[in-house]
């Protein structure tokens, strides 16, 4: 998922443009202290390894969606977070501060 940013100019008096930007809702969750956390290019543990998030990393979640059942630090969950295009990390790894779906599910 990339951040999309548009611009809308409006006619007449105002003459203004008037911006808005997906990131200014953007929120960076936590990764789990001690963790390099394992990115897939799908929500489970049998999609291809697509990189490693480095200790101390924080994500954005732009949608979640059910997969694989994972054990980690922050209990036993099926939620996975896609933090990009293409990109899923399981929510058992991500502080996030809620045990359910706290983004819109992927389509």
């Amino acid at each position: 998922m990339s951040i999309e940013q548009t611009t809308e100019v409006t006619s007449g008096d105002e003459g203004a443009a008037a911006v808005s930007t997906a990131a200014a809702d953007l929120t960076y969750y936590s990764v789990a202290p001690g963790v390099r956390l394992n990115v897939r290019s799908g929500p489970g543990t049998q999609y291809a390894l697509v990189k490693v998030l480095p200790l101390g990393a924080k994500v954005p979640i732009f949608c979640q969606s059910p997969g694989t059942r994972v054990t980690g630090t922050y209990g036993t969950t099926t939620i996975w977070d896609n933090i990009d295009n293409g990109q899923f990390v399981s929510d058992a790894y991500v502080k996030t501060g809620s045990d359910g779906y706290i983004r819109p599910r992927c389509s």
